[in-house]
């Protein structure tokens, strides 16, 4: 099958008489990180879906790597409370009226291994998530951030006023996706990801999915990082050879 982030063509597990979610003991954090989706999709073919959750923001995204092709994403906020997931849309790609609305679910662990169970943003069929474990034990830039500044071509640091346009970028200990969107209007500018890798000060980042440009899938790309008072900042060369100098802070639900 290839990457374990392509779903089986079997039956989903969720409509199985021998799923049953076990409720247990949950919080936030058995949340965050990279999650495979267990059974089918809504919209049919064979794609790679991810999703990351991490710091109260999730993301979905569906792409075939192979045929260089993206082919949609949602995700928003979210909030974990006694194992219920409580989620609303941000962004949407497959539906735009999404933006807004609410989306639930439940977290539970059973033989071992945790399980997100919800409904697709694409065509709200249920859904079950299976938690992925990540390669790398550790990563200084888990988490969600959201650009705070970048540097003007007067060489000065423009700093983002916080409002409904934002740039969000999700990460796992070895997946990355940033997302460019409006909250407010559902209008959406852009998105891209992959995996990473963020040592001795050097931010490496494989593309598997660019929404703009299909031909910057396969491209690797090296930044350097550093975190200064909880900020990341990152600098260096975007894919078509400009400089790249910007600010990241800690996303906060607001």
């Amino acid at each position: 099958m290839g990457s374990f982030y392509h779903f089986s063509p079997e039956t989903p597990a969720y409509l199985t008489h021998e799923h049953r979610m076990v409720q247990t003991s949950s919080s936030p954090t058995e949340l965050e990180g990279a999650w495979q989706l267990v059974g089918k999709t809504g919209i049919g073919g064979q794609m790679t879906v991810v999703q990351t959750l991490a710091d109260g923001f999730f993301s979905v995204a569906h792409f075939d790597k192979a045929g260089k092709k993206f082919l949609g994403t949602y995700g928003g906020t979210y909030t974990l409370a006694k194992g219920k997931f409580a989620g609303k849309y941000e962004f949407n790609t497959f539906d735009s009226t999404k933006v807004g609305s609410a989306v639930a679910g439940t977290l539970a662990r059973k033989n071992g291994k945790w399980l997100l169970q919800t409904v697709s943003g694409v065509d709200k069929a249920p859904q079950t998530w299976e938690k992925v474990a990540d390669k790398n034990a550790t990563s200084p830039l888990a988490g969600a951030w959201r650009i705070s500044g970048r540097l003007g071509e007067n060489g000065q640091m423009n700093r983002m006023v916080p409002g409904p346009r934002k740039t969000i970028k999700i990460l796992s200990k070895d997946r990355f996706q940033w997302i460019a969107f409006n909250s407010e209007t559902g209008a959406f500018s852009g998105t891209g990801g992959g995996t990473y890798t963020a040592q001795n000060g050097k931010y490496t980042e494989h593309i598997e999915f660019f929404s703009r440009d299909n031909n910057r899938v396969g491209m690797e790309l090296t930044f350097n990082y550093e975190i200064k008072d909880g900020n990341w900042h990152h600098t260096g060369l975007s894919s078509t050879g400009g400089k790249v100098n910007e600010v990241w802070s800690r996303w906060t639900n607001r």
